[in-house]
């Protein structure tokens, strides 16, 4: 596998986010391109990441699978410059990455063995479609963080609601004049630590994706330039006294 990439900043940052969610990985690729899919420790959220074969100024590959340390891919990978191109390939158990700019820089990685099971982003069905802009999402949670641990989505046909109660409370409210709705009525609450990692994906996209149903996970996608890096959080569910 070879596989060469212009202005990888982007890939840097995507694969910093997602280093937040799991500490290892496996990197597909294949005919389309390349691809990341991984389910964070504690079985509540699914991150996934897709970059494809166009993309690529270079893109040599069979149907390969590469196990990473995402903390050491991120640390190479914060060494190069919007203006670097990036060049990787395994050889040996290993993966070979050049980064190129003023100097040629090498950096080799150990491939390791990931036993988790391969599975593909569920098929999901969402009673409500919110189109929004990226820093309005960002707004919204931290305001939620500062009162509570989880929020509330909240959707009608003309109208978006994220809200977070406790002792204290914050709400967030969108029209269809400030935001894209395809939307019935639905309502479900979400932990307010995995979507503040999400949320970091705004740099990468100017719009975003909330897609949800009543009681049922959502799924956040950020989409630049082909790149998709797509979130589904499993919704929060109260103990009953």
């Amino acid at each position: 596998m070879r596989v060469k990439l212009n202005d990888p900043k982007i890939f840097s940052e995507v694969i910093s986010i997602i280093s937040e969610l799991v500490t290892e990985s496996k990197l597909k690729f294949n005919e389309s391109g390349m691809s990341i899919v991984a389910i964070d420790p504690a079985n509540v959220a699914m991150v996934s990441f897709k970059i494809p074969k166009e993309s690529f100024s270079e893109f040599n590959s069979n149907n390969e699978v590469l196990g990473i340390n995402l903390d050491n891919f991120k640390s190479v990978l914060r060494r190069a410059k919007t203006s670097s191109t990036l060049i990787m390939q395994n050889t040996d158990n290993m993966l070979n990455i050049e980064i190129i700019d003023r100097v040629k820089r090498n950096f080799s990685l150990a491939l390791i063995e990931i036993d988790s099971e391969d599975k593909d982003p569920p098929q999901l069905e969402f009673l409500s479609q919110i189109q929004m802009s990226p820093s309005d999402l960002v707004d919204s949670i931290e305001d939620c963080l500062i009162v509570a641990d989880s929020c509330t989505f909240i959707s009608f046909p003309d109208k978006f609601i994220i809200e977070a109660t406790g002792l204290n409370s914050a709400r967030s409210e969108f029209s269809s004049d400030e935001v894209k709705i395809i939307s019935g009525n639905s309502k479900s609450k979400y932990s307010l630590e995995y979507l503040q990692k999400f949320v970091k994906a705004s740099k990468i996209s100017d719009r975003v994706f909330v897609n949800f149903s009543s009681d049922s996970p959502c799924k956040i996608e950020f989409k630049q330039n082909k790149i998709e890096l797509a979130f589904i959080l499993a919704p929060r569910v109260e103990n009953e006294d």
